[in-house]
Order: C-alpha cells, then structure tokens, then sequence
C-alpha cells in the first residue's frame, strides 16, 4: 500500500539502516588478507556467530515466504523451523562442525577436495554458486515486493518502482559486505538479528490483539476457511472437465477442522508439507543437508575463535530457532483471517504491516525486515565470492597468489555478483505461479539430496571413493532435475502418463528420491573403485579420527 509510512517512521528507518552502514565500514577497515574478509581472521565469538546464523536463515524470502506460506497453508509451515532446523544443527554442531573447522578450510567444496577429489570439489561449488547466485536474485525481488507494500514513489512509473527497490538494497548491503567481508556479515547480522525478532514480535502481538485473543482468531480462521471451500466447490462444478477426486475432498472435509492451526498435515493433503515429506525429505535430507553443506551457513563456524565456540554458536542457534515460526508464520494465519481474499498469497505479511501498524512502528517493522533481508544477502554474498575465489579462481586459474591478491579477487567478486543478483531479481519479478518460498525450495532440492549423500558418506564411510562420490552426485542431480521435469503438467500431459506427485509444489519428495537415488549410486561405484589411501582420510572420516585419538590417548 503505497505511501502508508509518514515522517517518523522514515528517521527510524534511516537511523537503522545509517548505523548498519558505519558499522559495516567500520570493520572494513581492518581487512587486509583472504583470511580477514572471508573467515573474520578466525576470531569470532560463539554468541555473535549463533545469532547470525538465525539472522541469515531467516531472510526477507522467509518472512514474505513462509508468511504466504501460512497464509496458504497453515502453521505447518513452522515445521522447517521446529523440525527443519533444530536437530540438524544440534547433530551438525557435535558431528560435523569439529571436522570442517579442524581441517582450516574455507569452503566445504575444499573440504570435499580433501576427502575426494578436485571433480567433486568442482561439481559441488557449481551448484552451490548457481544457487547462491539465483537466491541473491530471489531475495532482492522479496525486498522490493515488501517495499511496494509500505513505500509510494510517486514520481516514478509502476514498472519502474520495483527497479528502484531492487538497485536500493543491492547497493546498501554490497557497501558494507565489499568493505568489511565476513567480519562485517557477522556483526551486523548481530544487530540485524535483534531489530527482526523484536519487529516480528510486534506484528504477532498486535495480530492477535486485533481480534481479541487466541480463541476468536481461530474462531476467524475456521470460517475463512469454510468460505475458501466453498467457494473451491463452486469453481470445481462450474469447470468444463470436473476433477471428481478433489471435488469429493473438498465436500468431504471437516467443517470443525482447522488445517491452518494443524502442525501435521495427512499424507493426502494438498499442501506442500504432507508429514511423510515433513519427517522424510525435510528433517532427513533437506535440513541436514542446509546446516550440514550451505556454504552461507557453515562459513561462519569456520571462522570461529575455536572447536569449542563453532560447536557452541551452533548450539545458540538452535535455541533462537525455537522463536522463529512464531514470528513469521503466524502472521501469515492472522493474515488469513484478516483478509482472506488476497490473490497473492506473498503480500499477506505486507498487507497486515500496512493495517496493523500506526506511524513510527510501520519503520520500525520495515527496518526489521530489511534487517532480516540484509543479513541474508550479505551472507550469500559473501559466500558465493568466497566460492568463486577459493574454488574457482585460487584452484584452477593461478594458485599461488598473495593474501592481498586473495582480497581484491574476492571483492570483485562481490561486484560482480550483486550486477547479476540484481538482472535475476529483474527476471523474477516478471515471474509468476510458485510463491517465493516455493521457488526457493525447489532450487535447493535439486541437489540438496545429493549433497547430503556424498556429504555422510565422505565423514560416516571410509570405503566411499572419489568416483563414486562424483558419479552419485552428478547422476543424483540429473535424477532430481528429471523427477521435476516429469511431473510438470505440460510434460506428463504430452507424454500421456499421470503426474509423480500428487501433492502442490512435492520438492521435499525430490530431495528423497535423489538422496536415495545418489546413496545407491555412491556405494556401489565405491565398492567396484580403489579405495582412497589412508594417509589421505586421515582426520577426515568420523570413525577413523575416533580410533586415531584413542590410539594416541
């Protein structure tokens, strides 16, 4: 909604976002070396790392995302955070953290090097950067589409405004991430971290005092949803060709069940989180594949003062998360029973901002969400230059380079990323269909699955070799890249065969498939290969690094 922020809340956002900015340059000026700007110089405190990877998890995608989501769907959206998260990054913090930090490296592509070999290390940092590369994008348009909520720029055409929203941002954070790197992410995230929970809080609070209390916004949410059946019959009979099966689903529901208020949702839902898919491809691959394996995530373990404090950040993280479904999923159910009929499922934690919030609190929330957008794509900013760098530039073009080379590669690396976040942002923004948090899910499960598989294999199984893992992971993705094409109507309608999936937007199911599918890979071409040489594995295979410290105890 168009110029909904007056005067005041204009000075507390530019008083948030002008701090940010000091800060950012602030630290930048300590940056002399590769190790500086992409690892902190390893000299970061467990609190300030575990409040960071909460700020740079939940970025402006999730808040416009997993709100619309809710909006959608209901809370069982909540369940990437309760489920999704936690476990992962408990077993993350006490399994495979130790490994990554001990062995100094910058990237896990490196670390896979280390354990494999140079093809796996390629493959892996390809479709992490492509990833990074295209969620910089998504969440530059999440910015803008959250800004069209609560800015006016009157004297600009419509086509235009979201241009201007989009180069805005890019430019804010690419400042501060270029001239402070990692050190720079990790410290404002900091603050970023508490101005996000504070501002979500808020909207949470004043939702539910909005209609009087728990009980009449259930009340609220049940009867918006007896409408939206209703009115899902109506189109489904008034169809040329009537899909019985979903007709009889409809006509067939509970009036007294609310699916928005429902945390686990029946295996015939037509949500996207099915509890098979919640408990299997969420909890089993997705999740720990992310704490696990993203670049963006684990990098800030890696510069960590010690073992200890890397295990510890990881640990506080997990505590944060407890919080956060409440505060961005939430106001996406209030949204629902606020204002049912939105056409666009994204724009409800915008629309709720705009008519819950008075003046002054509008910048408040808004300095929140560019808070939880900045900490992200500082984040994967700093990543993905992190990757072209170490694994790309350092690797296969000129190895032997000086710590002050390393740090001007790195920073035009980070130009150049922000040129192409901000072309794919464009792009995205004449998109339509998937939600933005469906987009982005999709994207990681194309090869999360694989990822994870030649991830536990590399630290559970010594047996697994370099070419098994290179076959399971390239074949895995081409498997999960298939699964998805199949099941696009355009594709099984021309091929004349019923879809995969049953279920909306089934990227929990890819994740599955692939995993297996690249496991069974992984083995069998590692049990027909060489072993690798023990000299090699040393330290970097969990069983083995148990006996060798044993041994010397």
């Amino acid at each position: 909604m168009p110029g909904q922020l007056a005067g005041l809340d204009f000075v507390v956002l530019a008083a948030y976002l002008g701090g940010t900015l000091l800060l950012g340059l602030y630290l930048g000026r300590g940056m002399h070396t590769g190790k500086d700007y992409f690892l902190a110089g390893r000299n970061l405190p467990w609190w300030v790392i575990g409040m960071s990877l909460v700020a740079s998890d939940i970025g402006g995608t999730d808040i416009i995302g997993v709100g619309g989501a809710a909006y959608s769907y209901g809370m069982a959206v909540g369940n990437f955070e309760w489920i999704g998260c936690i476990p992962a990054m408990l077993i993350g913090a006490f399994v495979f953290i130790p490994f990554f930090w001990r062995s100094g490296v910058y990237t896990i592509p490196e670390f896979m090097e280390r354990r494999y070999n140079a093809a796996v290390r390629a493959a892996l940092a390809v479709c992490w950067l492509g990833f990074m590369a295209c969620n910089l994008g998504i969440m530059l348009f999440a910015s803008a589409k959250m800004m069209n909520g609560m800015l006016g720029l009157e004297f600009l055409p419509a086509e235009y405004q979201t241009l201007a929203y989009i180069l805005f941002t890019a430019a804010l954070v690419g400042v501060y991430t270029y001239a402070g790197g990692l050190a720079a992410v990790v410290y404002t995230d900091t603050i970023q971290c508490v101005v996000m929970i504070g501002g979500c809080l808020l909207v949470v609070v004043m939702g539910i005092n909005e209609f009087g209390g728990l009980g009449p916004l259930r009340d609220a949410v049940r009867e918006n949803e007896a409408q939206v059946r209703q009115a899902q019959i109506a189109e489904l009979e008034a169809a040329a060709q009537i899909d019985e099966r979903e007709l009889q689903h409809l006509k067939n529901a509970d009036p007294d069940h609310i699916e928005h208020t429902e945390l686990i949702l029946p295996v015939d839902t037509r949500s996207p989180f099915p509890w098979p898919g919640i408990l299997i491809g969420l909890a089993m691959v997705l999740s720990p594949a992310y704490w696990f394996g993203n670049q963006a995530i684990v990098q800030r373990s890696l510069g960590a003062k010690s073992e200890f404090q890397a295990k510890a950040s990881y640990v506080s993280g997990a505590l944060l998360k407890n919080l956060i479904p409440i505060i961005i999923a939430v106001p996406g159910v209030i949204a629902f029973a606020k204002f049912p009929e939105l056409k666009d499922a994204d724009t409800a934690f915008p629309t709720l901002v705009a008519h819950l919030l008075p003046s002054g609190l509008r910048g408040l929330f808004l300095a929140a969400f560019l808070a939880a957008l900045m900490s992200s794509v500082d984040s994967y900013l700093n990543s993905a230059a992190t990757i072209i760098t170490n694994d790309f530039y350092m690797r296969f073009y000129k190895p032997n380079i000086s710590d002050e080379h390393v740090l001007r590669v790195g920073r035009v690396a980070t130009i150049v990323l922000l040129i192409w976040a901000i072309g794919f942002a464009t792009a995205v923004s004449f998109m339509e269909g998937s939600g933005i948090y469906t987009i982005f899910q999709t994207l990681m499960a194309f090869f999360q699955g694989p990822a994870l598989a030649i991830l536990l294999c590399g630290v559970l199984w010594r047996r697994a070799t370099g070419i098994g893992a290179f076959v399971g992971f390239v074949t895995g993705v081409a498997f999960s890249v298939t699964l998805f094409t199949l099941n696009q109507e355009s594709v099984y309608t021309a091929l004349g065969i019923d879809p995969l999936f049953q279920i909306a937007d089934p990227f929990l199911y890819f994740s599955v498939w692939a995993f297996l599918f690249s496991l069974t890979v992984i083995i069998i071409v590692s049990l027909c290969t060489k072993p690798e040489p023990d000299a090699k594995i040393d330290g970097l295979v969990y069983h083995r690094h148990l006996r060798i410290a044993q041994e010397k105890d």
